[in-house]
């Protein structure tokens, strides 16, 4: 049997990776909240791996909010970087495997092509730096870890692109949406499965993997299938923009390369289109 820890357990990737952790044979879940487990507190760690030991550690808790980043540096770097840090040094204490979950933005965004693992990283923003610092952290602690780096996040949970554009399209309110960066759309289900499968499989293959869905868009491309997807075309108005002012900069082109993670552990990506209506049949009703 093994057991398994999952920081940040009520974000929307760790609410999808407890209903994809639903009847896995072999496997034992215990799901941290921020409230019962903040990762910026070292006591805190060492008591939950004081009292029982851990084959794996999930690590899904962040700093999210890239503009309120630029504002509150300290904060994004200490959970993060700093938040990072303590689980991979009590990780490595363990013998625990650390599966910590990145983001696209360290990357610039100046290369023309979809990036892979071995790109060279130069975030642009805070939040990109400080998930940055998180992955170098680990690299240089931990001998056991998966760092995936995901991009365009978004599930039936929380807060994000999806449930912003639903809810401005329900409401018929006209969006104007950007079409200045070019990245993948990636169901939060989907990277759950794939976190599972790594696990699963576990070849011991350590190391830096992108995992997102398949293609690319620009985000007016996304809300334009979300709304399609919705069947509310006729309902609101989209229109484009190749400058939407935003606090923080973006990557142009965040397009993440999974060819390493699905040969390595043998998972199917879907084409972000397909997984978006994998999503939109299961939408949370409240």
């Amino acid at each position: 049997m093994k057991k398994i820890l999952v920081t940040g357990a009520n974000g929307q990737l760790g609410r999808c990776i407890q209903d994809a952790s639903k009847n896995q044979a072999g496997l034992q879940f215990v799901f941290a909240t921020k409230e019962g487990l903040d990762i910026t507190e070292v006591d805190s760690i060492k008591a939950y791996f004081s009292k029982q030991g851990f084959d794996y550690c999930i690590n899904t808790a962040a700093y999210t909010n890239v503009d309120q980043a630029e504002k509150e540096t300290e904060a994004a770097f200490q959970i993060n970087a700093e938040g990072a840090k303590n689980l991979a040094d009590i990780c490595a204490e363990n013998d625990t495997t650390l599966i910590h979950i990145s983001t696209d933005y360290v990357f610039d965004g100046e290369k023309e092509s979809p990036y892979v693992e071995t790109d060279a990283t130069n975030p642009i923003n805070v939040y990109g730096a400080s998930k940055l610092k998180g992955e170098q952290f680990i690299r240089g602690i931990c001998k056991k870890y998966y760092v995936l780096r995901t991009s365009w996040l978004y599930s039936q949970y929380g807060h994000n692109f999806l449930k912003t554009i639903q809810k401005h399209a329900i409401a018929g309110n006209p969006l104007t949406i950007t079409t200045e960066q070019t990245g993948t759309p990636t169901n939060a289900n989907d990277l759950a499965r794939i976190i599972l499968k790594i696990i699963h499989k576990d070849p011991k293959k350590y190391g830096v993997y992108h995992a997102s869905n398949g293609g690319s868009t620009t985000w007016f491309g996304f809300a334009k299938e979300i709304v399609a997807q919705l069947g509310l075309t006729a309902k609101t108005t989209l229109a484009e923009t190749d400058y939407y002012p935003t606090f923080a900069k973006r990557p142009k082109n965040s397009v993440l390369t999974t060819k390493k993670v699905t040969e390595t552990f043998n998972v199917f990506v879907k084409d972000w289109e397909k997984s978006l209506q994998s999503v939109i049949s299961i939408q949370e009703t409240t």
